[in-house]
């Protein structure tokens, strides 16, 4: 075996290019997490075409309803309350998602992260004060 000669240049290149490929190197597991569950998702949708049944009835093509009999068309249009109400529990829901993580940390975070929830809770309030005074939360 005779010796390499490496230029200097190329050899910074490569270790260049080393290190940003191992540099998510704590992310290895989520990213096998990500491609196991894009492959289940993959394996569920192409199953589920290879196995169902081709032919198109009277019975596939009417709304099922727990086994009884339909009652009535499938399109029928509701009141707006229950999507007011729905986007109300969305906000307070995306409150306690992002409010919880910061919680937890709030000794290592200091106080522009203090200072960033404040705003993040002041623009939820002013969201829920709207829906307050659209009369979103009234039930009748």
């Amino acid at each position: 075996m005779g010796n390499i000669s490496v230029n200097p240049c190329e050899l910074s290149i490569l270790k260049r290019q080393l290190f940003i490929v191992f540099v998510l190197h704590g992310y290895d597991y989520f990213l096998g997490f990500v491609i196991v569950c894009g492959l289940v998702c993959a394996t569920a949708i192409v199953l589920s075409n290879l196995l169902s049944p081709r032919r198109k009835g009277v019975e596939r093509r009417t709304t099922y309803e727990s086994g009884m009999e339909p009652i009535g068309g499938a399109w029928i249009q509701f009141n707006i309350r229950y999507y007011m109400f729905a986007l109300v529990f969305v906000i307070f829901d995306v409150e306690t998602v992002f409010l919880y993580p910061w919680a937890v940390a709030f000794n290592q975070l200091g106080l522009l992260a203090f200072i960033e929830a404040l705003i993040f809770i002041a623009i939820l309030v002013i969201a829920l004060v709207y829906a307050w005074r659209k009369g979103a939360l009234e039930w009748s």
